[in-house]
């Protein structure tokens, strides 16, 4: 079975998942998890895509990014899990694997399923039981210590059933 095809295009939001490698809980170490957030934030910043949201958990990653113009999905994927996998390995010493290969991703829609995607990552933690509230959860865009990029324009007040603008 051939590898599966992400249907993606320039200028649009997706709610991205990825797992660790095996399920192991790799980002309960904090150092690992900071690791995963510098590289978040450091890409973010050179403008290889907008950064809306995210929740860096035990064994996965929830997004939601629109890649710069000239950066496919795959694109910032590869920089997200290859940029913070060589990290890890250059800082811990080891050469274990750290992430499973591909991604899940949906593409968002309109401004009300935007703000669905966006309580689901703020909430993943409190769901997984690991805070009472997503801002105590350290490794997520709900703490307000993470510079995030606001909701695309072109969602903006299209809701469901309502045409883009």
């Amino acid at each position: 079975m051939g590898r599966l095809t992400h249907r993606t295009g320039p200028g649009f939001t997706y709610f991205v998942t990825t797992k660790t490698w095996q399920g192991r809980s790799v980002f309960q170490v904090p150092e690992i998890a900071d690791i995963l957030t510098e590289t978040l934030m450091r890409y973010r910043e050179n403008s290889s895509y907008s950064l809306h949201e995210f929740v860096v958990m035990p064994n996965h990653l929830h997004l939601l990014i629109t890649p710069a113009v000239d950066t496919s999905l795959e694109r910032a994927m590869q920089l997200i899990k290859g940029g913070s996998s060589h990290t890890i390995h250059q800082r811990r010493e080891t050469k274990s694997q750290i992430w499973q290969p591909g991604f899940h991703e949906e593409n968002v829609r309109d401004e009300t399923d935007y703000q669905r995607k966006v309580e689901y990552i703020r909430m993943n933690p409190v769901q997984a039981h690991l805070a009472d509230k997503p801002e105590e959860w350290a490794y997520g865009s709900a703490t307000g210590k993470f510079k995030m990029d606001p909701m695309p324009k072109r969602l903006s007040g299209t809701a469901s059933g309502a045409k883009a603008r």
